[in-house]
Parts: C-alpha cells; structure tokens; sequence
C-alpha cells in the first residue's frame, strides 16, 4: 500500500502542508510514522479523507453558474494580448493552464497577471471565471 508524506498529501488535497499537519494533529486523517521518523499518510485513508472534502466543500456559495465542472481555481501568471485573440496562462497549485481566447473577452474579464481566476475544462477547452 502507497503512503504519502504530509507534503505530498497536502499537494495532492490542494492545501498548504500546514494545514494538511493541522488535520493530521486534530485526527481529521490517520498518520504513521516512517522508519526515518517522518509522518506518512496511508493511500487507502488520504483517498476516502480527499471525497470526504470535496463533499464537505459543496455548499450553496460554491454552486457554480456552469455546466463546466472539471474547475481549476488560481493565480493568473501571464497574459500575452494580440490584436484580436490573447492567451491566459493560470497556475492552479501544480497545474499550469493555458486558454487561448478573444482579446475582447479578457478585456471585459478585467484579467491581470495576480488576479484570481478559475480556469474550467471541458473536453479541450479551457474556460476563464473571474474570481
């Protein structure tokens, strides 16, 4: 059976490894410890805590007003404007997106590079939210 380090079970939740610690100190997710003293998380236990969150996640706030449902909340890192298309770069923990879109719509978007954004997948489109 697979085990992660708090690290790599904090990367895989989408959350910083502190608060993936502070779950682990509250009981929220089993942890063990290596031979070499770090704390690991069993697979099977990081898998039902991961559905266990996304279940806990769904409240009415988070409903979103598309039917795009593979979504990637994050920071725009670039934006390369042309005369008529523009590309978006969106870095959303380890996942770096790129869109490709009309210049008008990420004017009317108000994206800039630092702005939260949430790009949405859908077959091979990426769709841009504003945040």
């Amino acid at each position: 059976m697979q085990s992660y380090t708090i690290g790599q079970a904090a990367r895989l939740l989408g959350v910083s490894p502190d608060t993936a610690r502070r779950w682990a100190d509250a009981g929220r997710v089993a942890t063990h410890r290596d031979e070499a003293g770090r704390r690991l998380v069993d697979g099977r236990d990081l898998a039902a805590f991961s559905v266990e969150l996304a279940r806990a996640g769904g409240g009415e706030d988070d409903v979103s007003c598309t039917s795009v449902r593979n979504a990637f909340p994050g920071i725009v890192t670039a934006i390369k404007l042309g005369d008529v298309a523009a590309q978006v770069e969106i870095q959303a923990g380890p996942h770096r997106l790129v869109s490709l879109l009309t210049r008008e719509a990420v004017e009317e978007l108000g994206l800039e590079v630092g702005m939260e954004a949430t790009a949405r997948v859908k077959a091979t489109n990426v769709h841009i939210d504003r945040v």
